[in-house]
């Protein structure tokens, strides 16, 4: 009866956890966002976050995400972390189970020398003899503190945390890949305006050229008009090499050798979302500034790392406090197989054991001071996420609402640079006008009408950026969905 009790009262103990209890921290964040320029809040029906790329109605795009998502590397390696995380939780929980083991054997030993003290008395039938044993042991470390459950909570922390930090790095992959394929194709039409310039300078370099042999231009007009157009021309293997560059690591990202992409990216395309970008912004599911908290990976892992890190000072408290375990050991042993499972042949050892460190030099208060330092640097590293999380939505708000301004001053200072082109030529013609009009005109035709690709290129990334700093690559559980 004594036994049961004790027995008894240990395990009403184990309901007992030491080391403190978590509380998801509260950080201050703003009512809404002060971005000048930002885009209006979501209509009836936003983009899905989760798929924010088919806003583009890019079907190439959308190939490219499926090959990423298929093949990337670097997910495949934080997925494989994921089942190490889980993995890992099933080893911290078996601490809370019983350790249950058996074993069997047999020797034939001779146990004295037959020309010893002892073995010289022995009839040789008993100089060697046989040994059957088997025996089943079980041992079991009763939680009574809490240590074991605290580290399963801490493992089960790492697990969310190494979720969400496959969801972050999601969210970076397919932005990279929106970025490089925008970039792609931003490239493709600054080639084409380039080319489309080089023939318009080669024009002019033969209507000098002819003016010149007819005595009614200059040779320096001449070579004014060979120098613009061999400029121009300089600028084309820059950008080619810049897009095989970009096709090279765009090929890399979706988990395939550099070349990979030629034939798929081989006939140019408009950049995504550059003909309606005020379409697109208006379908930008902004969001209020709480709902980062739930939606953005990084703050999300930077949360469960805080959970984990509280959990552990549980963990290392409970070092602190004895340790109690039972232990049982039962079998049978024999000389001979005819007797093994006979009464006689049993032997057991059964009762608890109770272990308490009491003096280690310090080491255990150290070490509960160690985990609740890193508590703290797991929770400054939580605000500075939500923060950092802050800062990227508005930036990405303000980069993109300016752009839009100013894509607005570059289509109209492209149109009036063509303009301007034509009617430079016609004066130049009939000889009311300078030729070095022509040049400035056609420098500022090609400046304008480069600077206004990159505009449009500009305003791609800028919404793919704001994606990214909203959360958008991946769908929350349906569980979490319910229960906001």
């Amino acid at each position: 009866m004594r036994r049961l009790l004790l027995v008894t009262a240990l395990v009403l103990l184990g309901g007992c956890m030491v080391g403190p209890d978590y509380r998801r921290p509260s950080v201050p964040v703003p009512d809404g966002w002060r971005a000048a320029g930002a885009p209006a809040a979501a209509p009836a029906q936003p983009t899905d976050l989760g798929g924010w790329w088919h806003a583009f109605g890019d079907r190439t795009l959308d190939t490219l995400v499926d090959q990423a998502l298929a093949g990337n590397l670097d997910l495949k390696t934080v997925a494989a972390r994921v089942r190490e995380a889980r993995a890992t939780r099933v080893i911290s929980a078996s601490g809370l189970f019983p350790s249950i083991g058996t074993s069997a054997s047999y020797e034939r030993t001779r146990p004295f020398s037959k020309h010893s003290q002892v073995g010289s008395l022995l009839p040789d039938n008993r100089a060697e003899v046989n040994l059957f044993q088997g025996d089943f042991d079980a041992s079991w470390e009763l939680d009574v503190f809490g240590g074991i459950r605290r580290g399963v909570e801490a493992a089960d922390a790492d697990i969310a945390a190494a979720e969400d930090d496959e969801r972050d790095v999601r969210v970076t992959l397919l932005a990279e890949v929106a970025r490089d394929y925008v970039e792609i194709r931003s490239l493709e039409r600054r080639i084409a305006i380039a080319a489309e310039n080089i023939d318009s300078q080669r024009s002019s370099v033969a209507l000098t050229e002819d003016r010149f042999r007819t005595g009614l231009a200059s040779e320096l007009d001449v070579r004014q008009a060979r120098s613009l157009l061999a400029t121009t021309e300089s600028a084309v293997p820059v950008l080619e090499s810049q897009r095989e560059q970009t096709l090279h690591a765009l090929s890399v990202l979706v988990g395939r050798e550099p070349n990979a992409l030629q034939d798929d990216l081989a006939r140019p395309a408009p950049i995504p979302g550059a003909a309606a970008p005020d379409a697109l912004a208006v379908r930008i599911p902004v969001g209020l500034p709480s709902d980062l908290l739930r939606r953005r990976p990084d703050v999300r892992r930077a949360e469960r790392q805080v959970a984990a890190a509280t959990a552990r000072i549980g963990v290392a408290t409970a070092d602190l406090f004895p340790k109690v375990s039972l232990t049982g050991l039962a079998g049978l042993e024999s000389v001979s197989t005819g007797d093994l499972f006979t009464g006689g042949s049993r032997y057991f050892t059964a009762g608890p054991t109770i272990s308490w460190s009491i003096f280690e030099g310090g080491r255990l208060r150290a070490n509960v001071a160690v985990q609740d330092a890193r508590a703290d640097q797991a929770l400054h590293g939580y605000v500075k996420a939500v923060l950092t999380a802050l800062e990227d939505v508005e930036d990405s708000l303000v980069a993109y609402g300016k752009e839009r301004n100013r894509h607005v001053a570059l289509v109209s200072a492209a149109g009036e640079n063509r303009r301007s082109v034509v009617l430079a030529r016609d004066l130049y013609v009939h000889g009311l006008g300078t030729y070095l009009a022509v040049l400035d005109a056609e420098r500022a035709q090609y400046a304008s009408e480069d600077t206004l690709v990159q505009g449009d290129e500009a305003l791609a990334l800028d919404l793919v950026a704001t994606y990214k700093a909203l959360g958008g690559g991946w769908a929350p559980p349906a569980e979490e969905v319910a229960a906001r």
